[in-house]
């Protein structure tokens, strides 16, 4: 006899296999059937089997023992059939009928279950505040004509995680807990269904909820106590002291435990953290483990002599230190320095992080980790973070994904969300990358944890980007002299209701019976006793300063005045830099390069190697390039269109002429000893450019380049140049070697491509911050490349590089030039036989010294002598004096600049020189007219203009 819950064959209806597919398809589920009337063996087995018990079931209900339910496929709810305790469907509702009511009742209940995975983070409960959020339509079950009746009839959810075989009502109370409590997830707008199937599989399988261990419950609560006793002990103690504290977010401390922790345990070596100021001397305290008494001496600012004019405030230092996991893992930690620009320093630590995957070769990017904590109102607002999002997944830039942490105040300073953006959430710009956000209370520690552990699995798996987007609050304002009621007077009354997180986490442990009242009070007292003994010692006369200085990789290498530069030797034997050069225009026997490539390029390269013509820039620097790497030196090269060159004189990187693969001739070069990277970038500035400056905060030893496709481009990326390039020495003790080539040349391209603001660069030039130089000919380049990667005196490198002296006969250098000599700051006139003769020396710097050449060799002129400037800072006044000595005292010096007087290098110079150089020549200036941009936009003016320039030079 048949089983009063089973079919006609004896078999219970819920054992049947579930076939495979969960169609929300009507029109395949028809034609499967009809196809299975055809003949059984026409369908998968599975389905077969369905479509015979639902027969037997049909059967059952002419003669044979009744069923109570109709079988269904595992795609549709059984409360479509005749659910428990209802007759079998009449002999008036045909099989047709029953599988168009069972497919559009399927359908339902699959969209609810999408709209949940797409839609429940909008109804999820994540502002610690309680303010309410309104939950969309499509989650509410009523919506799809769902009936009470229905809440409680058994339904199939296979296609769910848990059990296979639920209610409706349990049903939607799992997706709740999953999708819609106190974690919010993102993840629908991902192309890849693998990725949605893994996430939805790695939440649902659990209600996204992480079943801690009694000993981890109390690792969190220890982390809050560490988080909550530090800001109220600096409140006590420092009162009214900026500390951009970290109350009412402190949740962030265990969540970047947790991180690192997981992280360390899975085979993370290396983890650089980038973060703005707020919570920042916690991070520094709790995570950095940087000592509480270099803290509490600063508070109290009793060393101003060791801060004349340097330093930085707090708040913005950084710190390095070594954190060992449970397991007894070492993992790095580098917290960067960052200024007020908050968001800037976003793609520095990414730069850092590859640095340190590419010197232990890990191309994998499974060994460093780079963890972005931001702000809500600057991750919405400030552009850098495109920027930032945008480099994650392309080759030049990629780390493995970058951990990405909103610190979610819900106010940016005094400025709400509802005037801050124009999005729904602050994390919706990361809706670009193929990343989930998770949005989270911050006030529910574990759902915290849950988060930290799937986003970390996450970015193992699939190496991408994901954003943690915590709901938190801040207590005190934006800064302890803050009045916040004064504008967000509602929010603060519901904050002053609220617990600290340690009491709060403390309540929920105290329910659990996990902790008691008093060994919690215990964990705190023992926190502020700590912290009693680190003050004690920061106030006492016997108080020794630490001083982290230059380590690590950058033993050995040093910064401060030009006094100390060394001047290692540049130049390289000629016949290896035959050799050099002659090896990259050999390309592969599969290769075939452009027509023009292959006869201007490589068979002129090869002309140049053995002796048959000069070397010109693109020669130059190729032999700068490939002598560096015979030395086993890393060479990074980045920026618009750098493979090629803006203006075609690079070719670093070839394209074949048939289908387009690359070859770089560097690889000819012994390329087991250097490493070349050479990538165009995206159209950024300020992304890529701190990229590239933190890159070289991790690899001293190599030649990090980053190139503007026009020399003013410079001006998108001031902030990196301003806040990091020029004062990181002077702020933080730090040292970089980063080289910035930017096109400068007035050549009658209008008013943005002819300057690049030579005249900012050198108004920030002071205590020997910069190298800021404009070579003439391709040696100088050459040298100086290789005198910049050789040193060990340390600075950035501003080079102001040429346009159309690129192809000017003229400005050409031989292979003698690169195999003898140096980098020569300045360049006297070799021309001039007779100084004595001479009553008038040109000085000037760039493109503009080949006109005067020119028109010197047109007039016939010996009467005037013409000096080059390459290096402008430092000042190299002896070198000058001693060039300037041979002529007679009183013989005047005219500076000639291409720029307007109120540009380029003229007042600078005379600042330094003033009104009588060495109080022996006069000294004055030729140059355009001061103006409010920088050249005209008319060729045909430009031209006027240089030659009224020109004659004016000569006219003395």
């Amino acid at each position: 006899m048949a089983n009063s819950n089973g079919n006609g064959n004896g078999q219970s209806l819920a054992k049947i296999a579930a076939p495979a597919l969960n169609s929300q398809s009507l029109g395949y589920v028809e034609e499967l059937y009809e196809s299975f009337l055809r003949g059984r063996d026409t369908v998968p087995p599975e389905w077969a089997t369905f479509f015979d018990a639902m027969h037997s079931s049909e059967n059952a209900g002419n003669g044979a023992v009744q069923a109570s339910w109709t079988p269904e496929p595992p795609f549709a709810p059984r409360s479509i059939f005749n659910p428990p305790g209802e007759a079998p469907a009449t002999s008036k509702s045909t099989p047709g009928e029953r599988r168009m009511d069972v497919a559009a009742h399927q359908e339902r209940v699959d969209t609810l279950i999408r709209n949940y995975r797409v839609r429940g983070h909008i109804a999820a409960s994540l502002d610690p505040l309680g303010q309410p959020r309104s939950a969309p339509p499509e989650l509410d079950p009523t919506f799809y004509g769902f009936t009470d009746e229905d809440m409680d009839r058994e339904l199939s959810t296979a296609t769910v995680g848990g059990p296979d075989v639920r209610t409706l009502r349990q049903l939607i109370n799992w997706l709740k807990t999953t999708y819609s409590r106190n974690i919010g997830v993102q993840f629908m707008h991902i192309d890849s269904l693998r990725v949605r199937e893994w996430l939805q599989e790695e939440m649902e399988k659990t209600g996204n909820r992480l079943r801690l261990k009694h000993e981890e419950q109390v690792r969190i609560l220890k982390r809050l106590a560490d988080a909550v006793v530090f800001e109220e002990f600096l409140a006590k103690k420092f009162v009214g002291k900026k500390s951009f504290s970290l109350e009412g977010g402190e949740t962030l401390i265990p969540l970047l435990d947790l991180a690192i922790e997981k992280a360390g345990n899975e085979g993370v070596r290396e983890v650089v953290i980038g973060m703005a100021h707020r919570g920042r001397l916690n991070v520094l305290v709790n995570i950095m483990h940087k000592s509480p008494r270099m803290i509490f001496r600063e508070f109290d600012d009793k060393d101003p002599n060791l801060h004349f004019g340097h330093g930085d405030v707090k708040y913005h230092m950084g710190h390095s230190s070594d954190y060992f996991t449970s397991q007894g893992k070492k993992v790095h930690l580098s917290l960067c320095f960052n200024p007020s620009h908050l968001e800037y320093v976003n793609t520095v630590a990414q730069g850092r992080i590859r640095a340190k995957q590419d010197r232990f070769r890990d191309f994998r990017r499974e060994h460093g980790a780079c963890i972005l904590i931001h702000g809500d109102a600057a991750f919405a607002g400030e552009g850098v973070v495109q920027e930032t999002l945008n480099l994650a997944e392309l080759k030049g830039y990629k780390i493995g994904g970058t951990i990405h942490i909103v610190l979610n105040n819900q106010v940016g300073f005094t400025t709400s969300p509802d005037e801050a953006r124009s999005t729904t959430y602050s994390s919706d710009i990361a809706k670009m990358l193929q990343s989930p956000i998770f949005h989270v209370n911050g006030e529910d520690p574990e759902a915290v944890a849950q988060v930290v552990s799937l986003a970390l699995d996450f970015r193992r798996k699939f190496r991408r980007d994901v954003v943690i987007d915590m709901y938190c609050y801040r207590r005190r304002g934006h800064n302890e002299g803050d009045e916040p009621e004064y504008t967000q007077p509602v929010m603060y009354k519901a904050i002053k209701q609220r617990p600290h997180m340690f009491e709060s986490y403390l309540q929920h442990l105290l329910g659990q019976r996990g902790v008691t009242r008093e060994e919690a009070e215990k964990i705190g007292e023992e926190r502020r006793v700590k912290l009693d003994n680190e003050l004690t010692e920061a106030r006492s006369d016997k108080f020794m300063r630490t001083v982290d200085h230059w380590g690590g990789i950058w033993s050995g290498f040093i910064g401060g005045p030009a006094s100390q530069a060394d001047n290692p030797a540049t130049a390289v034997a000629i016949e290896k830099l035959s050799k050099i050069l002659l090896a990259q225009t050999v390309v592969p026997d599969d290769f075939t390069p452009h027509p023009k490539i292959q006869k201007l390029v490589l068979e002129s390269r090869k002309d140049m190697a053995e002796g048959r013509k000069p070397l010109d820039w693109g020669a130059a620097e190729a032999l700068a390039f490939g002598s560096l790497l015979t030395e086993g030196r890393p060479l990074r090269i980045s920026g618009q269109d750098v493979r090629r060159g803006t203006f075609s004189h690079r070719h670093a990187v070839l394209f074949d002429y048939n289908d387009g693969h690359t070859f770089k001739p560097l690889k000819n070069i012994e390329p087991e000893r250097g490493r070349v990277e050479i990538y165009n970038s995206p159209l950024s500035e300020a992304g890529v450019l701190g990229f590239e400056y933190g890159y070289s905060l991790d690899c001293p030893e190599g030649l990090i380049i980053w190139e503007a496709q026009f020399g003013d481009f410079a001006n998108a990326g001031q902030v990196i140049i301003d806040q990091f390039i020029t004062s990181a020495e002077d702020k933080w003790d730090r040292l970089s070697q980063l080289v910035m080539l930017l096109p400068h040349g007035y050549e009658g391209q209008g008013p943005e491509h002819s300057s690049a603001r030579l005249e900012r660069f050198l108004q920030m030039a002071a205590d020997d911050n910069y190298q800021i130089c404009q070579p003439s000919t391709p040696a100088q380049m050459f040298h100086l490349l290789r005198r910049q990667t050789l040193r060990k005196w340390k600075k950035p490198l501003v080079v102001m590089t040429p346009k159309s002296l690129f192809r000017l006969p003229a400005c050409t250098s031989t292979l003698e030039e690169c195999a003898t000599g140096q980098f020569e700051p300045i360049i006297g006139d070799t021309q001039v036989t007779e100084p004595q003769k001479v009553n008038r020396i040109l000085m000037c710097s760039g493109r503009v010294y080949f006109d005067l050449v020119q028109k010197r060799a047109a007039e016939k002129r010996d009467d005037m002598a013409i000096l080059r400037l390459e290096e402008l800072y430092p000042l190299h006044k002896t070198v000058l004096h001693d060039l300037l000595a041979v002529y007679p005292e009183g013989t005047p010096v005219v500076w000639v600049q291409d720029e307007p007087e109120n540009m380029g290098a003229w007042r600078f110079l005379r600042i330094h020189y003033g009104e009588r150089m060495f109080n022996k020549y006069p000294f004055s200036c030729v140059s355009r007219p001061a103006s409010a941009s920088p050249a005209t936009g008319s060729h045909s003016a430009h031209e006027r203009e240089q030659a009224k320039l020109l004659a004016e030079a000569f006219a003395g």
